[in-house]
């Protein structure tokens, strides 16, 4: 499983590429894995407000239903119609086509790093 080391983690498995003041969130490899085939995506809409820690869509998949929670707070900026339309790109391509949507940050909180969030998945 790939764990690209330029991105920054989180518990609840976003990662999160920051350029300036905007960061462009997805999901990982291993949750994508986990959650299995994603059929359905929703995602917050543009020009709304999302909190660091709080749900903001849904990733559908064969096995389940998930939460999307907003790694960061800030105002969404753009969202990936490409993932809504083609949901399976979550799965096949998690790091690039398969990123989720754009938030404007005004800060960036403490998340996990490459080595922490490996740790992380190798836990239990």
């Amino acid at each position: 499983m790939t764990i690209p080391q330029d991105l920054r983690y989180t518990k609840e498995h976003e990662w999160i590429s920051v350029d300036g003041d905007v960061a462009t969130v997805g999901i990982t490899a291993f949750a994508a894995d986990a959650l299995g085939d994603v059929v359905f995506v929703e995602l917050p809409e543009v020009g709304s407000e999302v909190s660091a820690g709080t749900p903001c869509g849904e990733i559908e998949s064969t096995k389940s239903v998930s939460e999307l929670y907003a790694p960061v707070d800030g105002e969404v900026t753009e969202v990936n119609q490409a993932v809504v339309d083609t949901p399976e790109s979550v799965n096949s391509d998690p790091y690039e086509q398969g990123w989720l949507f754009k938030v404007r940050v005004a800060s960036v909180p403490e998340l996990l790093d490459a080595a922490a969030y490996t740790a992380l998945t190798q836990e239990g």
